[in-house]
Order: C-alpha cells, then sequence, then structure tokens
C-alpha cells in the first residue's frame, strides 16, 4: 500500500514530535540524523529546527562508506548520491562526542533490528559509534522479525507515531 504525502507528512510530525520527548534526544548535544528521502520519516524540517541548538551531523555518501559533516544550512546542500541532499562542510571524525543517532530504515522489529536499503552503508558505520541509536519509522514499518547477523547492530529504541515516552 502507498500513503500519500500528506499522510506520511502527518505520520512524521508525530513521531519527530515523540524523539523530541526522548531524555536522551533533550540531553544530547550532537546528534547524527539522515536527510531524509520521500518514503522516510521527514527530518528536513526537524533538522533545520534543531541545528540552531545542538550540533546536528548528516551522512555523505563516499564511495562504499558513509562519512560525516557538520549541517551548517540549506545552502551547504547539494544533492549527493541517491539523489539526497549531503552537507558540503568539513568532515566529522569525533565520533566519541555523538549523543544520539538517529537511523533510517526499510523495517524494524521489536527487538532493535533494522533493514536497510541493501548497500551496508550504516552497517560499516554504527560500530564505530557508540551513542544512543534510535531507528525511527512509520508503523506500518514495523514488522515480527527482521533477518539479522551476528553483525547487526541494534537500535536502543526505535520510535514510532505509536511509541510511548
Amino acid at each position: 500500500m502507498r500513503y500519500s504525502r500528506p499522510v506520511l507528512k502527518d505520520l512524521s510530525a508525530d513521531i519527530l514530535a515523540l524523539l523530541e520527548k526522548h531524555p536522551v534526544f533533550r540531553a544530547a548535544h550532537t546528534i547524527l540524523i539522515y536527510h531524509s528521502k520521500a518514503d522516510e520519516v521527514q527530518t528536513h524540517e526537524f533538522i533545520e529546527k534543531w541545528s540552531k541548538s545542538k550540533k546536528i551531523l548528516l551522512p555523505v555518501v563516499v564511495r562504499d562508506e558513509l562519512e560525516l559533516r557538520v549541517y551548517s544550512g540549506p545552502q551547504s546542500l547539494r544533492t549527493g548520491s541517491y539523489g539526497i541532499e549531503e552537507p558540503t562542510g568539513p568532515l566529522f571524525t569525533d565520533y566519541a562526542s555523538i549523543d544520539m543517532a538517529i537511523i533510517p530504515g526499510v523495517a524494524f522489529d521489536d527487538s532493535g533490528h533494522r533493514l536497510g536499503r541493501g548497500k551496508g552503508y550504516y552497517d560499516k558505520l554504527l560500530p564505530s559509534i557508540a551513542a544512543y541509536k534510535a531507528g525511527i519509522c512509520f508503523p506500518f514499518q514495523l514488522v515480527e522479525e527482521v533477518p539479522a547477523e551476528a553483525f547487526d547492530i541494534r537500535m536502543d529504541t526505535i520510535i514510532t507515531s505509536q511509541t510511548r515516552i
């Protein structure tokens, strides 16, 4: 089933409002998040809002890996791999200073397993990040079980519009 943009926008607003209430988010200074594609929880306005009071990091696809860069406003974005807007600022490598990582996925399960788009970008990045990891998704992306391998990094929480915080 396909959902309309207005429905996805409303669901995204509910999910991000819950994320804002999460105690780890509230205490966080440095946050890794993603610049959303049309079928993901819509993060564009959220990024702009919180970039005024928190350091926001966005991933940039470089060959077969993700690099992190600091978001410094919409003027610093350029269209990168897969049509995703990516920041052009300096490379960010102080992974230990990241307080929270907000991660997209195609599907999640209650055990915190995540199914990505199949390229393994986050599988390579997440082992280097000790931060609290929150998967955010639409309710229809929650499934009974996501196939998982030993190397897969679990999310510490999954936030959807039906999550209780």
